[in-house]
């Protein structure tokens, strides 16, 4: 019980700072909101959340410039956002159970699909 009360303050202190620290000055708004969004479905603990939203957010600016570059064609933004989503699978797979992985490539794969699906719209 006593454990409880240490680790609650610790995690609403750790989501406060999340959600009032500044973006890095590669980041969006919108890819910070993406980040804390996710790791709120993944219903990640706070010790978890401690070690994903970095990872995440290191991430976060490469896969948006993959999805605003031009000179890529339709396909090799998929490829290289799946690399991208690879090379960051290995340290994600050691801290997540099983099902949160799961559901993580889940939502990165709908992700792909509706980068797909507004790279069609604009065409």
């Amino acid at each position: 019980m006593k454990r409880l009360f240490i680790l609650l303050p610790s995690a609403v202190c750790f989501l406060a700072f999340l959600i009032l620290a500044p973006a890095a000055p590669s980041q969006s708004p919108q890819a910070e909101e993406k980040v804390i969004a996710l790791a709120q479905q993944l219903k990640l603990t706070p010790q978890q959340e401690a070690e994903v939203i970095p990872i995440l957010k290191a991430e976060a600016p490469k896969l948006e410039a993959i999805k605003n570059d031009t000179s890529l064609s339709g396909m090799q933004k998929v490829s290289q956002l799946r690399a991208i989503h690879s090379e960051t699978s290995g340290p994600l797979q050691k801290i997540l159970t099983p099902a949160q992985y799961e559901q993580l490539q889940t939502i990165r794969e709908e992700d792909v699909k509706k980068a797909i699906a507004a790279k069609r719209e604009t065409q």
